[in-house]
């Protein structure tokens, strides 16, 4: 049996020392997961990051805390700040964005990680829980930006990624309720984009393609760990993505895959994400024709 693949620190992948030096980050969700890859990712790059999510004192089953975040960071040379959030608190967002501008000057990147999930028919999604998720999913994704693009412009520079799928109209049965609050959080990057072409102001998407080794995943038993890639793969694809000038990469509904791929990225490349250290069999896609997320 395949051993599974070794990790850098976090999952947030190798370095490029500098690639991000003198920019500001704000990443949500970023206790644990993606959004704490990134921000370790962006941080060893040169960034000074604000790691923003809910859990300031340990979880009794997650690991993982915005505080002990930052001091992973603080421990490798980087610069970064904690901010306790919850994204559906529209005075701690724009308290957030204000925490970045006064600790760190100003804000040049803005990665919408945080999400809920909660898969089901319209049948046997209660209100309750589709409202949760809208609010964490899109509805944050509207506030992050409407507090945070004043800034960007006011210096003409920025960049928002919010984390998912690109658009598509089909029925996505079983998962429709989860489907609207993420290619809702679509919409609005793609409005920004155009919104603000002129501005130097970059709005993209990401999402992967096939299942990431997270708890999140893990939870809610979406294949098993032969079918899942390491956090490294969205790492690498982010810090590429924010490497690129604002005004010549804006608009797109990327996938992990692609922006790799445009960056030199091989097939033997690609392998390296897996847990295991190789491709399953069948894999099980979470975009695109004949995709599980349709």
């Amino acid at each position: 049996m395949s051993q599974p693949r070794a990790t850098t620190p976090d999952h947030m992948g190798t370095p490029t020392p500098g690639r991000h030096e003198g920019r500001v980050a704000i990443i949500t969700g970023a206790s644990r997961g993606i959004g704490r890859a990134v921000a370790r990712r962006l941080a060893a790059e040169g960034a000074a990051v604000v790691v923003a999510a809910k859990s300031v004192e340990p979880h009794p089953t997650l690991p993982g805390t915005i505080v002990d975040c930052v001091e992973a960071i603080r421990a490798d040379g980087g610069t970064a700040s904690w901010f306790q959030l919850d994204v559906r608190d529209t005075d701690r967002v724009e308290a957030m964005i204000q925490h970045a501008i006064d600790e760190h000057g100003t804000i040049d990147y803005l990665f919408n990680n945080a999400g809920a999930i909660f898969l089901g028919t319209v049948a046997d999604v209660p209100p309750k829980r589709f409202d949760l998720m809208f609010q964490v999913n899109a509805r944050a994704a509207h506030a992050t930006s409407h507090y945070a693009l004043p800034h960007m412009v006011e210096h003409r520079f920025g960049h928002i990624l919010n984390f998912s799928p690109p658009l598509h109209t089909d029925p996505s049965p079983g998962m429709a309720p989860y489907m609207v609050t993420k290619l809702g959080m679509t919409r609005i990057a793609m409005a920004i984009a155009e919104e603000h072409r002129g501005d130097n102001i970059a709005a993209n998407t990401i999402w992967p393609v096939t299942m990431i080794d997270t708890a999140a995943v893990r939870v809610n038993g979406m294949g098993d760990e032969s079918q899942y890639r390491t956090p490294e793969i969205i790492c690498d694809a982010v810090s590429e993505l924010l490497s690129r000038p604002p005004a010549e990469c804006s608009g797109n509904q990327f996938t992990d895959e692609e922006l790799l791929r445009q960056a030199g990225a091989t097939d033997e490349d690609l392998a390296g994400y897996w847990v295991l250290g190789k491709a399953p069999e069948h894999v099980l896609s979470i975009v695109g024709e004949g995709s599980m997320m349709r």
